[in-house]
């Protein structure tokens, strides 16, 4: 389970990340079942990218694999080609998901999303690590 605090605690430290590389950054963590626990958006984040951070969380969560991972499977030709269009479209194939396991076992995810896909997952990464 992914308690309130666990996600401010991943949020902070994906916070503290994107505050040093200087891109503000909308940032979701949700739960086992993909449900949103908590979101920030940076102060100067695209808004357009707060949909995005929720739905790259609920993505990792979905497949219990990192956006970035699936978006390498789901090109032309690749096992999990056309996967993007699946779930009404909330399938993100670009970095910036990552699955937050305790135990070994997968209990929710972050997303985060504003910046190019290598900031989104450095910033997604100091989060998961949080974790």
């Amino acid at each position: 389970m992914i308690t309130l605090a666990d996600a401010r605690r991943v949020i902070a430290a994906a916070e503290k990340k994107a505050e040093e590389i200087k891109q503000p950054m909308n940032i979701a963590v949700v739960d086992e079942g993909g449900n949103l626990v908590s979101h920030v958006r940076m102060d100067g984040a695209w808004l357009g990218s707060i949909d995005i951070s929720i739905n790259k969380a609920f993505t990792s969560r979905a497949f219990d694999i990192s956006t970035k991972d699936l978006g390498t499977n789901s090109q032309p030709g690749a096992q999990f080609y056309g996967i993007h269009v699946s779930n009404h479209g909330r399938i993100m194939i670009f970095a910036g998901g990552i699955p937050l396991k305790r135990g070994g076992k997968v209990v929710g995810a972050i997303g985060v999303s504003g910046g190019a896909g290598d900031q989104d997952q450095a910033v997604a990464e100091a989060g998961a690590a949080a974790f």
